[in-house]
This record gives C-alpha cells, sequence and structure tokens, in this order.
C-alpha cells in the first residue's frame, strides 16, 4: 500500500522532468518524493525488525529441540540404536526451516486470503437487469419521437446513502434542447446515468414515448439511445469501427455522419496522406474530435 505512492511519484517524475525543470520544482518533488519514501520506511522498518524478532526465537526454539534430543539420546544410549540416534538429531536440526516455512506460509495465507475476499465481494455483486425481456419487447423504431418524461423520480447510489436525485418530475418534448445547470455533485450526470439504467432507481419512473424504461431490457434500451460523454473514449481501432461497431450501416451513411459533425474534409486528409480511405485508425483524431 505504502510502495504504490513511491513507484507512482517516481514514474511521474520521470514522465514530466521537463515540465518540473520549466517550473523550478525540483526542490518540491525532491521533498514529496522523500516524504512518501519516509512513510514507506515508517512500516518497512518494524517490519524487517518483527522478521529478525521471529527469527532470533526460531532459532533458540530449534536450538532448544536439538538440544533436548541429544541429551535423550545420551541419556538413552544403552535402550536405542545408533542409527536412531543419528536420525532423531538430524530430524531436530531441520527444525527450524521447518518452523520458518510454517510461519511464512501463515503469514502468506493471511495476504493471499485478500484475493477470496475479493472474489466474494464480486460474486456478492447484485447483476444488472436482464438484456431483454420478452413480454416488454420494444418496437424495432422505438423510440420515435423522444419524448423523456420524468415521474417523481428518486435515485441513490447505494442503499444506505442519501438521494441523490429527489422526486425529480419533469418533461423533454421531442426537439426540445434542455439544459441542466448545477454545482459540481449536483446529479447532472447521474441524471444521464439514470436514463441508461446504469443505477437503478430508488422510486418512481423514467418514460420515453411512453415505455417505461424499468419494464424493457437493457440491450434496446442502450441500443436507441445516444450520449456524449464528457471524457470521449475511442474503442482502439478504425474510424469506421468507432462509428459502427456493429456493421450495420451503409460507407454512404457513415460519410454523412462525419460530413454533419464536419469531420469529412478531416478524415479525407487522413485518407489521402496516409494512402486508406475511413478505416484509417482512430488513434490520429486530437480529442475534440473525438468528442
Amino acid at each position: 500500500v505504502l510502495q504504490s505512492p513511491v513507484y507512482s511519484h517516481f514514474g511521474e517524475s520521470i514522465e514530466g522532468a521537463s515540465t518540473i525543470r520549466a517550473f523550478a520544482a525540483d526542490g518540491r518533488f525532491i521533498y514529496s518524493n522523500q516524504e512518501k519514501v519516509d512513510n514507506w520506511l515508517l512500516a518497512f522498518y518494524p517490519s524487517v525488525v518483527a522478521n529478525r524478532w521471529l527469527a532470533v526465537r526460531l532459532e533458540f526454539v530449534g536450538t532448544v529441540v536439538v538440544g533436548l534430543a541429544s541429551i535423550f539420546a545420551v541419556t538413552q544410549r544403552g535402550t536405542i540404536s545408533g542409527g536412531l540416534t543419528g536420525m532423531s538429531i538430524s530430524y531436530a536440526l531441520s527444525v527450524t526451516q521447518t518452523l520458518n516455512w510454517l510461519v511464512r506460509m501463515t503469514a502468506d495465507r493471511e495476504n493471499q486470503v485478500v484475493a477470496v475476499e475479493r472474489l466474494k465481494e464480486y460474486t456478492d455483486t447484485p447483476s444488472e437487469a436482464p438484456l431483454h425481456v420478452k413480454d416488454h419487447t420494444p418496437d424495432d423504431d422505438w423510440p420515435q419521437n423522444g419524448k423523456i418524461e420524468f415521474r417523481n423520480y428518486k435515485m441513490r447510489y447505494r442503499p444506505e446513502l442519501d438521494l441523490v436525485i429527489r422526486g425529480l418530475t419533469a418533461v423533454v418534448n421531442p426537439g426540445e434542447k434542455v439544459g441542466i445547470v448545477g454545482r459540481t455533485g449536483a446529479g447532472k450526470s447521474s441524471l444521464f446515468n439514470c436514463i441508461l439504467r446504469v443505477i437503478e432507481a430508488d422510486s418512481g419512473s423514467i418514460h420515453i414515448d411512453g415505455i417505461d424504461i424499468s419494464k424493457i431490457g437493457l440491450h434496446p434500451l442502450r441500443e436507441n439511445i445516444t450520449i456524449i460523454p464528457q471524457d470521449p473514449v475511442l474503442f482502439t481501432g478504425t474510424i469506421r469501427f468507432n462509428l459502427d461497431p456493429f456493421a450495420v450501416c451503409s460507407d454512404e451513411q457513415l460519410w454523412q455522419a462525419l460530413r454533419l459533425s464536419h469531420l469529412e474534409d478531416h478524415v479525407m486528409s487522413l485518407a489521402i496522406r496516409d494512402g486508406s480511405d475511413s478505416d484509417k485508425s482512430a488513434e490520429n483524431l486530437l480529442p475534440v474530435k473525438t468528442q
């Protein structure tokens, strides 16, 4: 836990070395690095001391066992053979190593059981709603108009937390452009997560073109709703793949989409420069063009 900040800070310092020098922040970063190393040593030093403390006592226990075996062999020299005596002392000499291994495995088990706890946490995580609901499948052309209606909608991130959205009742008519204003953490992005059912409702409902979205499967809901996130993300692949990952649109439709978003000239310039078509890698797009 304490090593990660050291490695992270060291890597960031190497990557941003030129910027650090440009702003004359060498001293601040050196001090920050030393502080993180000191915090790590505060935990590492007691660990080393505890290991040596344990090693000394295990050696002492091993020595006592060997001594007792030797005394027993001397006192019982008339009743046991020399071979049995040698074997008992030989096994006694390995007690220290066995005790070290036992303690090490016990400590390792405590560390590894954390992975089991994480797996159990994931297995206990509630699953999402089904992708398809046979009895509530919307028409193929749904939604036709795009009317969104919130009916006393309430949402919270977890059952033990307070409500983030409290009794929202609103209607967004087809073709309307609505701006949602609020401070950071007010729930603006959460509202869109609710429409996509990334977060389920605590109570109330959302209707799109008269259909309660909580009654239908996640696949038809998310397939028919498009959102442009604040932080755009592109899949590894081509522009064509990012525009149409399921290969359901024609080339003309893809070019029309690029034309409407004012990206046709940019993609054409990539094709001319690289001798390719719209299959050019999407990694060449700037963040603003990605969005």
